[in-house]
């Protein structure tokens, strides 16, 4: 493998990202997408990898309001994908935080100096994961993987990037609740976390989940059910006294 450096303190390279928007192409320059911005930057072997789908792409999404309140303006991340795959990835992911581009003839992750063979694979060249903070278009940091065999996954992730930042940031803490279609109390429960501005994952009974898996988790069948940080809180009258006693902390 190509000795893979850090370009910390370079200026970012001057390239046409060719994307797809709304039925038309349109040609993103680099220069135009960090300057007189903090753009955080992270790229990943492919779009609906493993590692990429389950966890890179969606921590980041996750944690964009934090990124955001410490000073990032916007979240980025290339892939050497073409457009299509890129733009159905993105709806695939839900990840409204996070602007997905395409670098389908690897031009970006080229000059970068991080694209890497992975013929083994089928994969062709494609980029080695890797996270950057790009001040006013200039490199600031750079948390490149290991080059090891594989596809490791140990310092580019946004935890690592959070606490760069900010060390003493705090990140949100892992909400989810389960409802169904129509359910005034499930309504109600999912407005009092907005009001109060705790993110949540929703899980739709019927959707995402079966009744079986409904009993299985919270022990009953009544809807919402509410689970933070591994533990389940309850449903809706649980979930009002939980939120009353965090915010009386």
């Amino acid at each position: 493998m190509t000795q893979l450096t850090s370009r910390e303190g370079h200026a970012i390279p001057d390239i046409q990202l060719i994307n797809r928007h709304n039925d038309d192409w349109q040609s993103i320059a680099t220069a135009d997408l960090f300057a007189g911005k903090n753009v955080i930057v992270f790229s990943l072997p492919g779009a609906f990898t493993p590692t990429c789908s389950s966890t890179h792409l969606p921590r980041f999404n996750e944690l964009a309001p934090v990124f955001h309140a410490n000073g990032i303006d916007d979240i980025v991340c290339v892939s050497v994908n073409d457009a299509f795959v890129m733009n159905a990835w993105a709806a695939d992911q839900e990840s409204e935080h996070v602007r997905l581009l395409p670098d389908g003839n690897g031009d970006f992750t080229r000059a970068m100096g991080m694209l890497v063979n992975k013929e083994e694979l089928g994969f062709g060249e494609r980029s080695w994961r890797y996270s950057m903070l790009v001040k006013d278009g200039v490199i600031d940091k750079m948390f490149i993987e290991p080059q090891q065999p594989g596809d490791p996954f140990e310092v580019s992730d946004a935890d690592t990037m959070l606490n760069y930042i900010n060390p003493q940031a705090k990140a949100p803490e892992p909400v989810s609740i389960i409802t169904k279609p129509g359910c005034s109390f499930c309504a109600k429960a999912k407005a009092a976390l907005i009001e109060v501005g705790i993110p949540f994952e929703e899980m739709v009974l019927g959707r995402d989940l079966s009744l079986r898996s409904l009993r299985a988790t919270s022990g009953g069948e009544t809807v919402p059910q509410l689970f933070a940080s591994g533990k389940h809180i309850g449903d809706s009258e649980q979930i009002n006294q939980w939120l009353t006693e965090r915010n009386a902390v």
